[in-house]
């Protein structure tokens, strides 16, 4: 339990790493948590479908939270709230759109009725326990997003997510000054503060800049235009909407995710498309004019499960590359996944697709502050402490030295990762204890069973490819019943293999026949040496051994 009088503030995502941003925070016996998201692979983890926070901390604590606040409707900040409430029943307070994409992603689950969700709004005042949360409106690539004034026994938290401060956002809705200008009156102890574009000089642009950039797209577009963004990128399908309506195409969202996260938007009112612009995949292929269709879907990180991931491949199954097609990705690559975009976008343009992206574009501008932003919310709040969160570590870095620049002590001044418990007691603020604050794997229905011994071996499988060995052996003499049958995979061509296996069946004969059924070890090792010789590789190599 925490001292009296002491707030600890525990990151579990999201500082260190871009992705699954959770927050705690606890004061005595009782913990609020802030955001429960996931993060995109990287390449090399093989096989994982996304990253979650690790639970750990709140297992044997579940009982005290009080409740959990989601700032906005991302993935990264909402992904893993279905992970998260089967371990802990707490109220879920979110605002209205953000809300919607909850209830959509608990009834894929099975569980929205197991979940008590209740309405956040900008400008409420909200008791959580000890908590006072004053939630208010920020400006981001979504609407409906907020950040956090949380008035604690220790001081006043201000707790800004994801944000920018666009003057002309595309729903009229600036981010609320008044408000940071209020916190700001009253005494501000600790800003935590969104870092992602902490190495970004000047301004972020605004979305309006996109408006244009689509127009022309449209416009030269000779064929269908399939737009790739996010699925929970509401502002961004508007602006498609928009652009479909001004250059009369019909509209159609691809993909269970999109055309969810559409439809509870329209609903909610977010989304404003008219009926007669909006169709169905199956409609929208019918149309014979490929100059009348406009397609919706996700996969601008190159995810090879994605649909234009799948369209680059040839094996989406719905429907498949035109030449004509123009391919729009909306979105900059998550740090990591450069490479897997590049991969795709080169495909796409191998099977007949014209690309365009935010390197050639202004398709896409980021929903994150950019360092000027950055140095005038710290000016506006006027903090005591500071905590940079939401960004890799050089980021979060990068964000400290900014607010030295605008005249926060270095003193105060905390940069920490995953897991490093921040102690803030009697006007003090420490770090103390690391807890666990690792990956989590998610693999299918597995859920935290994959760890890093299992993504090493993948990923060597991956590069240096398999030798199998099978063996039966008289089970009294430990004498061959027959010639070993040897399978490899990843490793050599088939004409390779013909060349090494004879061989390596030999080595393992005379290992087998002249040491009995305690060789198995020197069967690897003589295996291994072998093939190391020959091929300067090493793959991976199994024995498996039955007894007749």
């Amino acid at each position: 339990m925490g001292k009296k009088n002491t707030l600890k503030i525990i990151p579990l995502g999201g500082l260190g790493e871009v992705g699954k941003n959770m927050m705690v925070y606890e004061y005595g016996e009782n913990i609020l948590v802030v955001d429960a998201g996931i993060m995109f692979p990287e390449n090399d983890m093989l096989g994982i479908d996304y990253i979650i926070p690790d639970f750990e901390y709140l297992r044997d604590k579940k009982h005290l939270v009080r409740g959990i606040v989601i700032t906005h409707g991302h993935e990264d900040h909402i992904g893993a709230i279905h992970h998260l409430l089967e371990h802990v029943s707490a109220p879920v307070y979110a605002t209205n759109l953000t809300r919607g994409l909850i209830q959509v992603k608990l009834e894929r689950q099975g569980m929205l009725d197991k979940v008590n969700l209740r309405m956040l709004q900008a400008d409420d005042n909200i008791q959580i326990g000890p908590f006072q949360v004053e939630p208010f409106h920020v400006c981001h690539s979504i609407p409906d997003s907020v950040g956090l004034g949380i008035t604690t026994p220790a001081g006043l938290i201000v707790h800004v997510s994801d944000f920018k401060l666009d003057h002309t956002p595309v729903d009229g809705w600036p981010t609320d000054y008044a408000k940071l200008a209020d916190f700001s009156k009253r005494g501000v102890k600790l800003l935590l503060s969104d870092s992602t574009n902490s190495e970004r000089p000047g301004w972020t642009p605004s979305e309006q800049v996109i408006g244009p950039a689509l127009d022309k797209v449209f416009e030269e577009a000779p064929g269908r235009i399939i737009l790739a963004s996010f699925a929970s990128l509401v502002s961004r399908m508007q602006q498609v909407a928009d652009a479909c309506v001004k250059h009369n195409r019909r509209l159609a969202f691809v993909g269970t995710s999109m055309v969810d996260n559409a439809k509870i938007a329209r609903e909610l009112g977010y989304l404003k498309v008219p009926e007669e612009t909006l169709v169905t995949i199956d409609q929208a292929l019918q149309i014979k004019s490929k100059k009348k269709i406009a397609l919706m879907c996700t996969g601008t990180q190159g995810e090879p499960s994605s649909i234009i991931g799948r369209l680059s491949t040839g094996t989406n199954r719905h429907f498949d590359i035109h030449a004509g097609d123009t391919i729009v990705l909306s979105s900059h690559p998550i740090p990591g996944n450069e490479e897997s975009v590049s991969r795709t976008i080169n495909r796409l343009f191998r099977r007949g697709a014209n690309v365009i992206h935010d390197g050639i574009a202004p398709i896409h501008v980021s929903g994150h502050a950019s360092q000027e932003e950055q140095k005038l919310l710290l000016n506006l709040v006027r903090p005591r402490y500071f905590i940079p969160i939401h960004g890799e570590l050089r980021q979060l870095k990068h964000h400290a030295y900014l607010a030295r620049q605008v005249g926060v002590s270095e003193e105060n001044i905390t940069v920490i990762e995953n897991g490093q418990v921040v102690e803030l007691s009697n006007g003090q603020i420490n770090v103390t204890e690391r807890i666990p604050g690792d990956y989590v794997f998610v693999d299918g229905a597995s859920i935290g069973e994959i760890n890093w011994d299992v993504m090493r071996e993948r990923e060597k499988l991956a590069r240096s490819g398999i030798f199998l060995i099978d063996l039966n052996v008289d089970k009294f003499t430990g004498r061959l019943m027959h010639d070993p049958e040897i399978i490899t995979r990843g490793f050599v061509s088939d004409e390779e293999a013909e060349r090494l296996v004879p061989e390596a069946r030999k080595r393992i004969m005379d290992v087998v026949n002249g040491g009995g059924l305690d060789r198995e070890h020197d069967i690897v090792s003589a295996v291994r040496a072998y093939l190391y010789n020959e091929t300067k590789r090493r793959p991976m190599v199994f024995v498996t051994l039955s007894k007749t």
